[in-house]
């Protein structure tokens, strides 16, 4: 099953606790692709109830303009879960875009989620479907049923690497989320890419998780590009200081942008009869082919997504 849900720029994604109304309002100022209001770790398990009418009351009467709208539930098997669901799509429904669902650790989980939505939807008069799902997968579990769990339902936009409890489970010796592991070894390089493998067969976004050291800047960089390099689609920001750098790692550059769109160009005028109906072409210095232009379609997209416009036009002949 490949989704069709709406294409959401998420280069940033920035975390906020649900339960703190001033941080939620800051949010709303800040150039981060998608804020998802978080009912889950961010809020102490005394603090959850009251935490929904927040987040409800900041949907409903803030100003998320250009942003993608998130809540995370807590997890499927906790006590608070299903209330989290009532009441936020109850009292926000029309202002949320999608729900997070984290420790997705098998696919029963996506399932609930599914239909309970289903059931709100439909006793509010909400188009059915509307609202998406974001699965956070945290653990061996979970990554073991990542196949069905990305299938079970067209409303999944996003599978998320969660490093934090994935660490955990794995019993990994280490006390700082989303750090890189002992002498250089990254222990993440195979659940990185079997996360984006599974995205891309199903039309799904991959969006990498925290990085812990917010002040650590390049640190943070490094850890995106690792993320940008398996081609996922953004990460996880837990400060303001990180969201920059997430919207500029995970974008072209104008000049990447630009000779994209002019390899596209360029070669679908070289297949056509005008241009000599040619399976390979140059383009100045370069050859471009059928795989040229699969490569060059990545990054027009992903421009096209952030509305960048063209500074080139391609010329035949020149």
């Amino acid at each position: 099953m490949t989704s069709i849900r709406p294409a959401r720029p998420r280069r940033s994604c920035l975390a906020v606790p649900g339960s703190s109304a001033k941080m939620l309002k800051k949010a709303q100022t800040l150039p981060a692709d998608q804020v998802f209001l978080d009912l889950e770790d961010a809020v102490a398990p005394i603090a959850k109830p009251a935490a929904r009418g927040t987040v409800v009351e900041a949907l409903n009467h803030g100003d998320w303009s250009g942003k993608v709208r998130v809540v995370r539930i807590n997890d499927a098997d906790t006590e608070w879960a299903h209330e989290d669901v009532l009441q936020v799509v109850r009292g926000a429904g029309p202002n949320l875009d999608a729900i997070m669902l984290p420790k997705v650790e098998r696919v029963a989980h996506i399932h609930w989620l599914d239909v309970l939505l289903t059931q709100l939807e439909r006793e509010l008069g909400l188009p059915e479907g509307g609202i998406g799902i974001e699965a956070q997968i945290e653990g061996p579990a979970g990554l073991s049923e990542i196949e069905a769990i990305a299938t079970a339902t067209p409303r999944t936009e996003t599978l998320i690497f969660g490093p934090g409890d994935f660490m955990a489970a794995m019993k990994m010796p280490a006390l700082t989320i989303g750090a890189p592991g002992a002498n250089g070894y990254d222990p993440f390089d195979t659940v990185l890419m079997t996360i984006t493998m599974t995205a891309r067969k199903h039309g799904l976004q991959a969006i990498d998780g925290p990085f812990a050291l917010i002040k650590d800047h390049e640190g943070y960089r490094a850890s995106a590009e690792r993320a940008a390099a398996y081609g996922y689609d953004g990460k996880w920001v837990l400060h303001p200081g990180q969201i920059d750098i997430a919207n500029d790692v995970f974008a072209p550059s104008q000049a990447d942008y630009d000779k994209a769109e002019l390899i596209i160009e360029a070669y679908a005028h070289y297949t056509s009869e005008a241009g000599g109906s040619l399976g390979a072409a140059m383009l100045g210095e370069e050859m471009i082919d059928e795989a040229s232009r699969k490569l060059a379609l990545v990054t027009a997209e992903r421009g096209r997504l952030l509305d960048m416009k063209r500074t080139t036009v391609f010329e035949p002949g020149r």
